[in-house]
């Protein structure tokens, strides 16, 4: 039998945490379930411990903190991590579960948009945010996946043990999606039902500073697992910016034979040549990037192979 870890990031969820811990029990009893308390200020600690889970302090505020610790400590072959605010139903993040365990995906990722998130969630900010991450990563990244930013999900041992935690908050979901896809790692999503908040329950999820955040990850991974297509687009704008105030000074110069515009011809010749500059980092770091992802393959390969000896 395959052992499984529920991974359930809390801070200050006293009011739900209980409804999580049984809700699992009952749906899978043989699985260990992990509560990692992000310096709660209620009883969350205590009322999971009551309920049998296992509880571990984290002591570096934010989500990717947590998660860091929790792909650092926990060993188990499938991993559901599900928020502590009881919005997930445990038998849906089960179905999610079982594609990792039936060897269909790397990371299953439980799509709240395509069910009930956009008429049980009352907040309209988070529901456009979710629309407009969900757009910006799959124009840039070329995929189609459905909801990035869910808090239920399940990983591979694989995964879990492959992925370089960067981010330190809620950004954390963001950077998982965009690492499965830049390493070809397979994705899988299964749609599953999302409750709102119980009334009480306060979101720790702050709409605009948080979604601040989400922006300025997609915007740095865009430059680190993009840099040609990232480079060569400010090498562009810089291209055409140089056309447009030379082609003036040329038409004037074939005209007069004089060049009456030094400080533009200086300034078209500067944008050039910062074209050309931002297309050759462009190049290098896409080679370097060629060669980080031929290293994780090496390192996956290594990995396997240790496993099974």
């Amino acid at each position: 039998m395959k052992k499984i870890a529920v991974l359930v990031p809390c801070y200050n969820e006293e009011m739900t945490i209980a409804n999580v811990i049984e809700d699992f029990h009952q749906h899978l009893p043989q699985a260990k379930i992990y509560v990692y308390n992000n310096n709660s200020t209620d009883r969350t600690a205590q009322i999971a411990a009551e309920h049998g889970a296992i509880v571990i302090p984290e002591y570096q505020q934010g989500k990717g903190n947590v998660v860091r610790s929790m792909f650092r400590d926990i060993e188990a072959d499938c991993y559901i991590m599900v928020d502590g605010d009881d919005t997930y139903p445990a038998e849906d993040a089960v179905r999610v579960a079982q594609l990792v365990l039936d060897g269909k995906a790397e990371m299953a990722i439980g799509d709240r948009l395509s069910s009930t998130y956009f008429t049980e969630n009352k907040r309209p900010f988070h529901n456009l945010g979710n629309k407009m991450v969900r757009g910006l990563i799959n124009f840039i990244f070329h995929s189609d996946v459905k909801d990035i930013m869910t808090g239920c999900r399940a990983f591979s041992r694989r995964f879990v043990k492959s992925f370089p935690v960067l981010s330190t908050g809620f950004e954390i979901e963001t950077e998982m999606t965009i690492h499965a896809l830049d390493k070809n790692l397979a994705i899988r999503e299964v749609p599953i039902g999302y409750r709102d908040r119980m009334e009480g329950s306060v979101s720790k999820l702050n709409t605009f500073s948080d979604g601040f955040k989400v922006l300025k990850t997609i915007f740095r991974l865009f430059r680190e697992y993009k840099p040609l297509q990232f480079f060569g687009l400010m090498a562009l704008v810089l291209a055409v910016l140089a056309a447009i105030l030379f082609i003036p000074v040329l038409v004037e110069y074939f005209r007069t034979g004089l060049v009456p515009r030094f400080p533009t011809l200086i300034v078209s010749c500067f944008s050039a040549m910062c074209a050309l500059l931002s297309f050759s980092c462009g190049l290098i770091l896409d080679s370097i990037r060629t060669k980080h992802r031929q290293m994780f393959e090496l390192y996956l390969h290594l990995q396997e192979k240790q496993e099974k000896d």
